[in-house]
Order: structure tokens, then sequence, then C-alpha cells
């Protein structure tokens, strides 16, 4: 079985460098235009048998850009971490926050000042993608979609693959495929 994880294409807060988790902002015409670019370069599948998604609407409206259609399963724990404090902000707005210096002296291990913590994300993302695994397996899917955020790409990879979390960063628009034989787990870029 061949997955690919897809991170939804840009938004406002991607061009400006904002931490956007909860926020739930729609895909910018910078976003729509270069989706539509890579479509044509055929690096997703043409029609996945299951497509899944993050419930928010920047990835909703990747998914129905790339693969217009074809049904949306919304997974609700593939969101986006909640950056609590840090939520629409950029660096520059929070150089100066002490909470944000420790978050970032941490490697972001730390939870979010009024957010999520790491750990909690990252099994949340993992276990999701457990279950939604298993069940395309036992129904025999070929290929499939996940369209999220970068963190949930990176918390299901580092679970699935032994790595560090971060690894696995993925640009807006791209994406990783898994394939999947039994217990046998390969990642490409």
């Amino acid at each position: 079985m061949k997955i690919y994880l897809i991170r939804h294409g840009k938004t406002k807060g991607n061009l400006e460098r904002r931490y956007i988790g909860s926020t739930d902002e729609p895909l910018c015409p910078q976003g729509i235009e270069e989706l539509l670019q890579k479509r044509t370069l055929k690096i997703y599948p043409a029609s996945p048998e299951k497509l899944a998604v993050s419930p928010m609407l920047r990835c909703r409206q990747t998914a129905q850009l790339l693969f217009p259609g074809v049904e949306q399963a919304v997974i609700p724990d593939f969101r986006e971490t909640d950056f609590g404090r840090f939520e629409n902000k950029n660096y520059l707005e929070l150089s100066h926050d002490p909470a944000y210096q420790r978050w970032l002296d941490s490697n972001g291990t730390l939870p979010f000042p009024e957010g999520e913590n790491h750990e909690a994300f990252c099994k949340r993302c993992a276990a999701a993608f457990q279950s939604l695994s298993e069940q395309w397996q036992k129904d025999n899917v070929r290929t499939a979609a996940i369209v999220a955020h970068g963190g949930t790409i990176m918390a299901i990879l580092a679970h699935r693959i032994p790595s560090d979390f971060y690894d696995w960063q993925v640009k807006n628009g791209d994406c990783i495929c898994l394939t999947i034989d039994g217990d046998t787990i390969k990642a490409e870029k």
C-alpha cells in the first residue's frame, strides 16, 4: 500500500511565517496557484482509493483541488497542534517573550503556553494514523492520500520510522510517499 502524506497549500499565515495551528484560515491565491502547478507535475496519485483530511479548511481545500470528486474522510486527530499563546504570531512578534525563548531552547519539546503538549500531539496523530492505515490494509487499499499539516506529518513519520521529529519537515504542497508492506514501512520524499 502507498500512502501519500501531503501538506496543505500555503495560507496567508504561512506567507507571514506565523504559527498557524487552530486558526482555520483558507488557502491564499499563491497557495492555490502553486498546488495547481504541482498537480501537473504528477507528484500526487491521480485518484487515490481513499482520502483522509484534517478538519481544517486549508486541508479540505487542498484535497478538493488535488483530488476533485474524491470523497474526503475528515479525521479530527489530524488537526495541527494548538500553539496556545503563540498562535497566529511570528518569530518577530514573539522574539521578546521569555516563554518563547524557553520553548526554542527546549528544541520544541516544552508545551506551548496555554496550548498543546508536544508529546500528546504526536501520540494523537500517530494513533489516528495507525488506526486508519490498519483499516486500509484490511480493506486491501493500494493507494491512499492524507492531506494534513506539517506537524501532523512529522508526528506520524517520527513515530513510524525511528527518527527525529524535525527530520520530516515538508514544505506546503509537498508530499512524502509511504510504502507499507506488512510490517515494513519505507518513506520517500
